[in-house]
This record gives C-alpha cells, sequence and structure tokens, in this order.
C-alpha cells in the first residue's frame, strides 16, 4: 500500500508542477498585457537568456535585463496575448522542465492601426530554492504575421517537404 500511495503522489507532483509552469507561461502574457515589468521578470530567473530575434535588441540576460528590455513594449497603447498548446516534459531531476507553448499576440499602435503575429515560445524552467518555478531561457519563433507585424522576430522553421509529396 505504501509503494501504492507513493506513486500516487509522484504522480500528484508531476501533475501540480506542470500546473504551475502552465500558469507561469499563462502569467507572463497577463503581466505583458498590463505591462507589468516588474510582475514580469520575477517570472524569470536572475540570470535568464531571452532570444527573441537576431537583432541584439531582442536578446536580453538576466531578469532585470528583460525587465529593462520589454520597456519598448510602451510604443503599443495596447496589446492582447493569447497562450495554447502548452506542452511541459518534467526531466527526471525535478527540478527542471522544458515547455512549449503557442502565441497569438494582437497589438494596437497608438494611432489605432494593428499588427498581429503568431508564434511560439520555447522555454526551460527551473525549481527555484523557494519552490517556485521560473523561467531560465526562453526562444520564440515567429510562425505567422499579418502585414502590420514587422518585428523581426526568428523564423519558426518547418521540417522539409518529403520528396514523395
Amino acid at each position: 500500500m505504501t509503494e501504492r500511495l507513493s506513486s500516487f503522489d509522484a504522480v500528484v507532483r508531476e501533475l501540480r508542477d506542470k500546473q504551475e509552469i502552465t500558469e507561469v507561461l499563462h502569467s507572463y502574457c497577463a503581466f505583458l498585457d498590463k505591462m507589468d515589468l516588474d510582475a514580469l521578470a520575477s517570472l524569470f530567473t536572475d540570470d535568464c537568456v531571452v532570444d527573441y530575434g537576431p537583432e541584439p535588441h531582442l536578446r536580453s540576460s538576466g531578469a532585470e535585463g528583460l525587465r529593462h528590455d520589454l520597456a519598448r513594449m510602451w510604443r503599443w497603447a495596447r496589446t492582447s496575448h493569447h497562450l495554447s498548446n502548452v506542452l511541459v516534459t518534467l526531466d527526471p531531476d525535478g527540478v527542471s522542465a522544458v515547455a512549449s507553448s503557442y502565441v497569438l499576440a494582437w497589438h494596437e499602435r497608438p494611432d489605432g492601426s494593428t499588427a498581429t503575429m503568431m508564434g511560439k515560445y520555447e522555454d526551460r524552467l527551473v525549481r527555484c530554492p523557494d519552490d517556485r518555478w521560473r523561467i531560465s531561457s526562453r526562444r520564440q519563433l515567429l510562425t505567422g504575421n499579418d502585414a502590420g507585424f514587422d518585428v523581426n522576430i526568428n523564423r519558426f522553421e518547418r521540417l522539409p517537404r518529403p520528396t514523395s509529396a
């Protein structure tokens, strides 16, 4: 019975960890839309690395650097980020995980014009000493956009087309 209970406890812990990680990812979108950059930065490790695109201004180091760099988002009057397709894989060590998720992000400029992009986040997370999950690395990939979106986000690459297709 004890073995069965500890197996049950392990499953509950795994589900709890995955839910906590999913909430971190969703919180990023909510904090970015509110422009609560202090709360957003708290979702990342102090030594995180974030890569939104190939240009230097689209890369950040450290939670404080990310908070500073994302102040560029004030150029938008409003944004709305929607996260879906969250997949979390916990490492056997119990203190690290990888996650992928898709984002649909709508942006409105002060003049009322809009820009929309679709993308994917590839994240590495760690359980910190305070038992909270935080993002230690993030890479964003652009899967599509409308004509109004002109930020040079890393491009998502499909697998090569099979020769028989």
